[in-house]
């Protein structure tokens, strides 16, 4: 990619100086999610992403249930498997090893593990595929907001004006520090180093000395990566500046230090170093300007969360800026972004901390996971923890009603194919089994499927975008209400 240069052009005549409906700081997975979001529905958004060039190392994460389904949601999906790997969904929580639960509630009961690059520059190409400009080597410096929108300031002195700005800029968020939004929680207390290199030894003697190490439950792995290569995990000797990267010596002398020997490490590809400092921001939005992802919340990476919280929070952020800014819903709906999506990552901090407590080498937490692994052999202990670092178990309060409301929809059989099939444009959808219902002005956003097949265990559903049920029943006026709360008012 050339730096400052935009890899498409828009679909509207947002060229500099003109105004963008929606500047994004940040070209992650998050900000490109978000990106691709609200080119579904033709806002003009423009993504600055202060690298000039990809990460130059490869690291695997996992897309979790709730992330593949999103991506299904989107037809994404089948792109992503080209470049990943599906993984049993078992033992996620503070890695104590457990099958995958019985029966889970998704069609996508599984990981995706995948290079974390490929899955940036894939979600990348889909934003710009569908109009989003992305501009490498430009990093937000400074901004002031108004009534009307927001000016911001670039590095390199260039002013951009837009209605709204979204820091998807990660830990470190300059948006997040300018805007002055608090960051309260917890330094890093343990730093972990992580990387990528070859070995020494055969195969059976790192299995055997990686065997004995997980008995101790510390924070430590030797995974195979192809060719030699061997991902490597392993309890640093104390915090350091995570500016600064580890050396190879620093590698050897923990693992001797922790397994008894340093396998023989030789050649990394990357190496680096990660705390366990759990941080939330105090306020997701702040007029125009809005936090998502890392930029609003840090935690330590056990159970793999961190990456498939920021990508749910772009799903969810997407449709209701858009509808924000199309005209048609009240300034209020934006509100709920945070209403909704805080108290999920406070769940997230308060579980990673818990899992870091297990992992400790300690009497006391070692005696606590020895407790809590019995109790995982018991499948709805299993199923529980499992639905909550995958994220399908999430619930929003949408105010009183049957449990099936403010729950994600799993991927159901529909006539002429499949739910999510029918979801890829991001509009609202729906399901009526009566054939009596109808939505009416709400039709250019939602669409009605009356199939009295469909399983579900109730008359009728409305889905919002992000595939959340948003009303459950069968009368119209009733539907009617809830269309103008999720999608404002009927168009004529």
């Amino acid at each position: 990619m050339n730096s400052g240069q935009f890899t498409a052009e828009p679909s509207s005549t947002d060229t500099a100086g003109r105004a963008f409906d929606v500047i994004i700081a940040g070209c992650g997975p998050t900000g490109a999610m978000l990106a691709a979001e609200l080119r579904l529905h033709d806002v003009r958004v423009l993504v600055l992403e202060k690298e000039t060039e990809p990460a130059s190392f490869v690291r695997i994460v996992a897309l979790h249930m709730r992330s593949i389904e999103l991506m299904a949601m989107r037809g994404l999906l089948d792109r992503l498997l080209e470049h990943g790997r599906r993984r049993p969904v078992g033992g996620l929580f503070a890695a104590i090893p457990a099958p995958a639960p019985k029966d889970l509630d998704s069609a996508y009961a599984w990981l995706l593990g995948i290079p974390q690059p490929v899955l940036v520059r894939l979600l990348e190409e889909h934003a710009v595929a569908l109009g989003a400009r992305v501009r490498h080597g430009g990093a937000v410096a400074g901004f002031e907001q108004d009534d009307d929108g927001v000016t911001v300031e670039l590095a390199d002195g260039e002013r951009l004006r837009t209605r709204y700005l979204v820091g998807c800029d990660g830990a470190r968020s300059t948006v997040r520090k300018l805007l002055g939004v608090g960051f309260p929680g917890e330094p890093s207390r343990n730093e972990t180093l992580m990387g990528e290199m070859e070995v020494g030894v055969p195969p059976e003697e790192i299995a055997a000395g990686a065997a004995r190490v997980r008995e101790t439950g510390q924070r430590f792995w030797l995974r195979p990566f192809g060719a030699g290569v061997y991902s490597i995990v392993v309890p640093a000797a104390g915090v350091g500046d995570r500016a600064v990267a580890p050396t190879l010596d620093d590698f050897r002398q923990q693992l001797r230090a922790v397994a008894g020997t340093d396998f023989g490490v030789h050649s990394p590809r990357w190496l680096s170093r990660f705390g366990d400092a759990t941080r939330l921001a105090e306020h997701y939005r702040v007029g125009r300007v809005l936090l998502a992802g890392d930029a609003a919340h840090i935690h330590p990476p056990t159970g793999g969360q961190g990456l498939n919280l920021g990508v749910q929070d772009a799903v969810n952020l997407g449709w209701k800026l858009a509808a924000r800014i199309g005209g048609r819903v009240p300034d209020a709906l934006l509100d709920t972004y945070q209403a909704e999506r805080r108290p999920v990552a406070a769940d997230v901090l308060d579980n990673t901390r818990a899992q870091m407590e297990l992992q400790a080498a300690e009497p006391g937490p070692r005696a606590v996971r020895r407790l809590l692994t019995e109790l995982i052999d018991i499948d709805e202990v299993n199923r529980r923890l499992t639905e909550k670092i995958t994220a399908v178990g999430i619930r929003y309060d949408f105010g009183e009603g049957p449990d099936l409301l403010g729950r994600r929809m799993p991927d159901v059989d529909v006539a002429g194919g499949s739910l999510y099939g029918l979801l890829h444009r991001g509009r609202g959808l729906l399901l009526d089994r009566t054939g009596r219902l109808t939505t009416g002005g709400w039709s250019d956003r939602v669409d009605h499927l009356a199939d009295p097949t469909v399983a579900l265990d109730a008359p009728c559903v409305l889905l919002r975008p992000d595939g959340h049920v948003a009303w459950v029943g069968d009368d119209q006026r009733d539907l009617e209400g809830h269309l103008s709360r999720w999608f404002g008012e009927p168009a004529g």
